[in-house]
């Protein structure tokens, strides 16, 4: 049976990849890379070559067994649009979502081109399924070009990660973004978030009617022992979902 996640705003994960490369600010303090390296050189164990791109054939088919709706982020210890991962093994991973359509999969990138480009040679004129939603990772105002890529997509979900958020993103565009995640990021040397970068994501998203989830605060002693709740500094609470937004009937 699939372990539930501790990520807020999934179910649960499927990796049939793992390991990555670096590629800017927002992966400075990878938890992934955290948590696999503590594992390398352990004989026997999944992440014996700690965060080495490692293809996982073995996991391919796992969605397909879970016959429980779930919704499920795909790739949480890598980057499926890695330039190391063959087209070929990533037509594979697309397969299985596809056929899995009682499943609702959530693909999240910082290779917002490569994502994009996958996508709409897969697809043509037409749109990837309602139940595969594509998103991509902005830290900061530099990594806004992702969301003009992220719209060029033929997607019908389309989704926002803004974690870990790094600085206030100013005046992005939501034009035909879902939805959107913000939160601070955790863990040892986590970076400062202030509110009010967040609290402008909310409002953008309420003004686009771009459903909005704040994941969390930065971690300290004091959010830490206050179930992360931390005061506004003028900005309201309203508007700050906690949950998966529903874009079906019935269904997320």
């Amino acid at each position: 049976m699939p372990q539930k996640s501790k990520i807020e705003w999934t179910e649960i994960s499927w990796n049939p990849v793992t390991g990555c490369h670096k590629i800017g600010p927002g992966c400075d303090h990878c938890y992934a890379e955290r948590f696999a390296e503590r594992f390398r050189g352990v004989p026997g164990h999944p992440y014996e070559v700690g965060f080495d791109l490692t293809l996982r054939h073995d996991r391919l088919s796992l969605p397909v067994q879970w016959r429980r709706p779930k919704v499920i982020f795909v790739n949480s210890m890598s980057d499926l649009f890695h330039k190391g991962i063959p087209r070929s093994y990533v037509d594979r991973v697309f397969e299985t979502m596809e056929a899995a359509d009682w499943h609702v999969f959530q693909v999240l990138t910082k290779r917002s081109t490569l994502m994009r480009d996958y996508i709409n040679r897969r697809h043509g004129t037409g749109l990837a399924p309602r139940h595969i939603w594509l998103g991509v990772s902005v830290e900061n105002k530099q990594a806004r070009s992702r969301v003009r890529h992220l719209q060029e997509v033929n997607a019908q979900i389309r989704f926002i990660s803004a974690e870990p958020l790094l600085e206030d993103l100013g005046d992005i565009d939501l034009d035909g973004i879902h939805w959107l995640i913000a939160g601070g990021e955790s863990g040892a040397g986590a970076r400062p978030m202030k509110f009010q970068w967040a609290c402008g994501l909310r409002n953008r998203c309420q003004t686009s009617g771009t459903a909005f989830f704040f994941k969390q605060w930065v971690p300290t002693a004091t959010t830490a022992n206050a179930g992360q709740r931390k005061p506004m500094g003028g900005c309201s609470k309203a508007g700050f979902g906690t949950r998966c937004p529903r874009f079906d009937e019935g269904r997320h």
